[in-house]
């Protein structure tokens, strides 16, 4: 096994090397963490039966794709075949992942937290402080909208997601989690929405919803959707009040 040989590096991808001298390569900088599962998984099914596989690196040995199957092989120690792609990068790793589907929004975050990029860490203190799911804290944090057009999942996984601001969003978290006394659903992504949209009505205050829970705390329940949330709080919004305030429009 030791007889293979450590090619010379070169400048394309189509030729397959083999090696054995694992000390060649390297973790690129903002990958995700290591997934001890997957990894488990994978030396079980290699020690078994080793199939051919290859792992892609760019010219500086950086691992681009295979970064699991490295950590098996090198445990086993069994022969490492390759391909080099010269340029391939951080952006490459997400493109390559996102195509397989393994990577979830969790890997792009840490991943964009270690390369430093602003926006990510501020999103990364967020989520922590208020532990609502990604698709909620992009919207937040994104600046709620109702145009469909925008994936902001896919702008996250890109690395471009912004942050409108930030001192707002937290303000916005902060008035969601009062309702979480009368209500145990307020991360619920359709609630989220639905306080979101209120949030921009210019007939609906705050204040006077909360007043109105602490008289009816058991109100709040469970709905489908965010039409069926609004219309619950209109209902909520309304009780005992002489003149009542359409919150649907």
């Amino acid at each position: 096994m030791n007889n293979f040989k450590t090619e010379p590096m070169v400048k394309h991808s189509s030729q397959v090397h083999t090696t054995t001298d694992y000390f060649l390569f390297k973790s690129i900088e903002g990958n995700r963490n290591k997934n001890l599962l997957h990894i488990n998984r994978l030396k079980k099914s290699m020690s078994e039966n080793y199939l051919f596989t290859i792992i892609i690196v760019n010219e500086k040995y950086e691992i681009i794709d295979g970064q699991h199957r490295f950590d098996v092989i090198q445990e086993l120690k069994l022969p490492l075949n390759y391909v080099v792609c010269k340029g391939y990068g951080l952006t490459e790793v997400h493109i390559l992942n996102q195509n397989s589907k393994t990577w979830n929004a969790d890997d792009y975050l840490d991943g964009y937290c270690r390369l430093k990029y602003p926006n990510y860490l501020k999103y990364s203190e967020f989520k922590e402080r208020y532990g609502f799911g990604h698709v909620e804290c992009m919207t937040i944090l994104g600046g709620y909208t109702s145009n469909p057009g925008i994936d902001r999942t896919k702008i996250f996984y890109k690395g471009e997601f912004e942050i409108e601001d930030y001192d707002n969003a937290c303000e916005i978290a902060d008035k969601i989690e009062i309702i979480g006394q009368y209500y145990s659903g307020y991360k619920r992504r359709s609630f989220v929405y639905a306080m979101l949209g209120l949030f921009k009505n210019k007939n609906f205050e705050f204040t006077e919803l909360v007043q109105k829970l602490k008289t009816q705390p058991t109100a709040m329940v469970d709905c489908t959707n965010t039409q069926q949330y609004i219309s619950l709080i209109e209902e909520i919004y309304n009780y005992r009040r002489r003149e009542k305030v359409n919150l649907r429009y």
